[in-house]
């Protein structure tokens, strides 16, 4: 035996059964290097670890994947100091970090706001507030190790209690928070426990093998505050642990932030970053090119297309699992059929779509959650297509050849012309969509809540959804009977039990089985049309260098600078 091998078995003597089964699965050629890699950091190992177990142990087979949740600009040398502006969409709430379920609210929230761990460019999670986490042998348990030294803007030192009362807050159904959409089902109230300053435990409901997920960037709800502060009253400070704390923040308007000299890690390189609110894109695109801004956080080709050839401007693309949902209400006429919810689906031409909307910048939907992104996705699944004639015909079998609906939305992005994308393939099957779109987010979203929302109340919608890097939060709020986010009302016994299933499988293969069943049941029923799942667009101008853009809404630019 080598030494190479004995170092290998001494690792995996003290290794969790979980994390022993993703290094058999690798060895074994079943997920790829870099899955095993990303898998590995999720449940709990070091990058170093990890790293060194890929080339210990071979395997890999299943070829690679791309894509991933962030992406930066051009990398290099930057001079130190320096103001940098940043054109972000208007936030649609009070900088609450409980409410805020937008993207321009969680660029906002996290300027200062950190998390336990961030999801990197390759869905790595990078340790933060916590160092490092491990579960228990079934995925029920999971104990986070917080980092020591850590201090608030306000001066106060972070402790497990921060983190615990923060994640209690996020859970309470009282609070209505936003955060339900990933955790509720997942951590119930009472069962966090903070044993010491530098531990906290989280027991699940049920096992989840990628628990680490929900409570890292990809959740954006997730910023760790102080325990003694309101979650209403933070926008007053915007106390956090990040490199930046805030100079001042006017509403509607824009904030600055200034380097924090007291932060654990290194130093952010900018003296300070100016964030300017705009309520749609083609203020932001002519902002760049006027030079009134140097990053914009996120465009879309239909709004941004003339940054896409323009040489005075980087273009950061990045293959994600960001995409719209059209829901239809399936307890209310006419989607009560599920033929014609079908037939819908059915009049769409996607490759259209993605052609002229994102100019191939798009990996095509189907009806369901996952992408062709995610590792667990089963290809085998047929791809739907437009098909007029069986649309109408379907329409024809349920007694409802000609009908009216009405279709809300928002005006942003690329989501009006999609709406009317759809209106004019529905007139080619008979049906009469009126489309309503309302001004901006903040209207359309409402409170986010059943009874109180144009999104959630509305017979048929388009709504934005950001990157996850898993896809067990879009399954779990919009696809469950109890789902937070369940616009299309969809309760269906069989689909909860495969949810069950699929976020409580530890391994690739339970997945992809589960993920097969799921995304056939939802081409089924079609209780909610994924047209496509497009690039995540930001600019920066030429000279910006090592600005990092999350398809979540977050940025990071400490370690960004210019060149000149």
């Amino acid at each position: 035996m080598d030494d190479t091998q004995r170092r290998v078995d001494a690792i995996r003597k003290d290794r969790s059964e979980l994390e022993n089964h993703i290094i058999d699965e690798y060895s074994a050629g079943k997920i790829t290097r870099r899955e095993f890699v990303r898998r590995g950091t999720v449940v709990g190992m070091s990058i170093p670890l990890v790293s060194f177990l890929a080339a210990a142990c071979g395997g890999g087979g299943g070829g690679e994947t791309t894509g991933g949740g962030t992406t930066p600009t051009a990398t290099g040398a930057v001079q130190a100091g320096g103001n940098i502006r940043v054109a972000l969409i208007q936030p649609a709430t009070d900088p609450n970090p409980v409410i805020v379920k937008d993207e321009g609210g969680a660029g906002l929230i996290g300027s200062t706001g950190e998390f336990l761990s961030f999801s990197n460019a390759k869905l790595e999670l990078e340790p933060k507030i916590a160092e490092s986490w491990s579960p228990n042998d079934d995925g029920t348990e999971w104990t986070f190790k917080i980092r020591q030294g850590v201090q608030f803007h306000s001066g106060k030192t972070l402790t497990a209690n921060d983190v615990k009362t923060t994640f209690e807050t996020l859970i309470d159904p009282k609070n209505a928070s936003n955060a339900l959409s990933a955790l509720g089902g997942v951590l119930s109230p009472g069962n966090i426990d903070a044993p010491d300053d530098a531990t906290v435990v989280f027991k699940l409901d049920a096992p989840n093998g990628n628990f680490p997920t929900l409570v890292s960037s990809a959740n954006y709800n997730a910023i760790i505050i102080p325990a003694d502060l309101d979650p209403a009253d933070w926008g007053k400070t915007f106390d956090g642990t990040g490199p930046f704390k805030l100079d001042s923040f006017t509403p509607k308007q824009g904030a600055k932030f200034s380097r924090f000299d007291g932060y654990w890690g290194t130093k952010a390189n900018p003296d300070s970053m100016e964030l300017t609110f705009y309520d749609d894109e083609s203020p932001m695109v002519l902002a760049i090119q006027g030079d009134e801004v140097d990053f914009v956080e996120h465009f879309s080709v239909s709004g941004g297309k003339a940054l896409l050839s323009d040489s005075n401007v980087q273009v950061i693309s990045v293959e994600t699992a960001t995409h719209r949902e059209m829901h239809m209400r399936t307890d209310m006429e006419p989607f009560t059929d599920k033929r014609v919810r079908q037939a819908i689906a059915l009049s769409l031409d996607r490759n259209a779509m993605v052609e002229g909307l994102w100019e191939g910048r798009a990996d095509l939907g189907n009806d369901s959650p996952f992408a062709p992104l995610y590792p667990s996705t089963d290809p085998s699944v047929p791809q739907r297509e437009q098909n007029i004639d069986q649309a109408k015909q379907l329409l024809a079998d349920a007694g409802k050849t000609s009908f009216s609906v009405d279709l809300s939305t928002w005006n942003g992005f690329e989501i009006p012309d999609l709406a009317q994308l759809v209106k004019q393939y529905a007139e080619q099957i008979g049906v009469t969509v009126n489309v309503k779109i309302v001004g901006d987010d903040a209207a359309y979203y409402g409170d986010a809540v059943f009874g109180k929302s144009i999104w959630l109340d509305s017979v048929m919608g388009i709504t934005d959804y950001g990157h996850r890097p898993v896809p067990n939060v879009y399954l779990s709020s919009a696809f469950t009977s109890k789902g937070t986010w369940n616009a299309a009302h969809f309760k269906n016994a069989q689909a909860d039990q495969l949810i069950a299933d699929y976020i409580g499988a530890l391994d690739i293969d339970s997945q992809r089985a589960a993920a097969k069943k799921i995304q056939e049941l939802l081409l089924d029923e079609t209780p909610v049309v994924f047209p496509y799942f497009y690039n995540f667009l930001s600019a920066a101008k030429p000279n910006l260098k090592n600005a990092v853009s999350a398809a979540t809404g977050q940025f990071d630019l400490s370690k960004a600078g210019f060149t000149s």
